[in-house]
């Protein structure tokens, strides 16, 4: 008998199962309101559950009005952003998929325009809280980019108050009835940022030695902890290297750290600290360029971990899972591409009953068809990476 596939087994994490191993990967839309969501988060969210994803993540939401990327970004600074997260959730959950949140802080890459308007670095910008000026903060006063403004050095009772920011924001996300919670500790931003020999410059005891560097971050992580229930897991978006001094081996001494903290996930991404890619601009990254990194830090950090970064065919995601790289594998762009991603897997590895993870309004309509002997593949259909061939 053929084994099943790892990708459909269903996994448990503290008190959460989740129904396959497949993950909407985080991915900022730019669609909010002054930190509110909109309508369009809740069909954009609620496609990947219908599609039958088992695990549905939400975008960056910020602690902090100052930690916006754009003015577009979606907030979690005060209560009155909960009842537009609670109508996704509730939604989400009602097809069937888990739904996360990450919580974000962009530091000193904040305050831009959204990418398709250029991505570049506002002067100045009111506030999207109370309308005041909007202040760039970060460990050092070292600016992103030469295009980018120089940042405030925060203070050490300011970065107490900006932990206490990040519990606050965790208790939110627990009223508004996420699943599952995800620290943004990669890209460039804010807990990066501290993490960075090179965007910290710190002679406190937040700079300096590697110990010293991951303290907010693990400060972070400890507050968010103490606020999230204990039967809910807890994931952190690493950075796993990056293009300006970020190692793996201290990725790695992080992520034992933050086991030890609750941390139950790693999700292991790279790159972020310069306008630089971390990829050769010489060189197209390849499929699966970041998997390595979740395996090494699975396998030396022993923590679960999440793959990401351009995995994109049923069979590859299927590979990774197999040979142990990653407990989990996270969708990003190709999601955006077929919304039906995990359905589209299923039938491709031959996962028995494949439309019963999809709302019957769909499922009812297209094993119909399947059963009535249609005699041809879906549009999306591609057996593995290299496309078929003729003989």
């Amino acid at each position: 008998m053929p084994q099943a596939p790892l990708l459909f087994e269903p996994l448990a994490l503290r008190g959460l199962t989740l129904r396959n191993r497949i993950v909407l990967s985080p991915m900022l839309t730019y669609a909010a309101e002054r930190g509110h969501v909109t309508d369009w988060h809740l069909m954009h969210l609620g496609k990947f559950a219908a599609g039958g994803t088992g695990l549905v993540f939400m975008e960056s939401t910020k602690v902090d009005p100052r930690g916006c990327t754009t003015p577009r970004d979606p907030g979690l600074w005060k209560d009155e952003f909960i009842p537009g997260l609670e109508r996704i959730t509730r939604f989400v959950k009602g097809h069937g998929a888990a739904i996360g949140l990450q919580l974000g802080h962009s530091g000193r890459k904040a305050r831009n325009s959204v990418p398709w308007e250029g991505r570049a670095p506002l002067a100045s910008h009111p506030g999207l809280d109370d309308g005041a000026e909007w202040e760039l903060v970060a460990p050092s006063a070292i600016a992103a980019s030469p295009a980018a403004a120089v940042p405030r050095a925060l203070s050490i009772p300011e970065i107490q108050d900006m932990v206490a920011c990040w519990g606050a924001a965790a208790s939110r996300a627990h009223r508004a009835g996420f699943d599952v919670l995800e620290v943004h500790g990669a890209h460039g931003y804010l807990l990066h940022q501290f993490l960075s020999p090179a965007a910290n410059r710190r002679e406190d005891r937040y700079g300096g030695s590697p110990e010293n560097r991951m303290r907010f971050a693990v400060e972070v992580v400890e507050e968010v902890r103490r606020h999230w229930p204990a039967e809910k897991p807890l994931f952190f978006r690493v950075s796993a290297i990056d293009e300006d001094g970020g190692s793996i081996e201290e990725t790695v001494a992080l992520c034992r750290v933050l086991r030890a903290k609750g941390v139950d996930v790693i999700d292991c991404s790279s790159g972020g600290m310069t306008p630089r890619s971390i990829v050769d601009p010489a060189d197209r990254p390849g499929y699966g360029y970041q998997v390595p990194h979740a395996a090494r830090v699975r396998a030396e950090a022993g923590i679960a971990s999440m793959a990401v970064g351009l995995i994109v065919h049923a069979d590859q995601a299927e590979a990774i899972l197999q040979q142990g790289s990653a407990d989990l594998v996270a969708i990003g762009r190709e999601m955006l591409h077929n919304p039906n991603w995990s359905l589209d897997a299923a039938q491709k590895l031959g996962v028995g009953n494949a439309f019963a993870a999809i709302p019957p309004a769909y499922g009812y309509w297209l094993e119909k068809r399947d059963s009535a002997g249609f005699g041809g593949r879906p549009s999306t259909w591609q057996a593995g990476i290299e496309p078929a061939r003729a003989p």
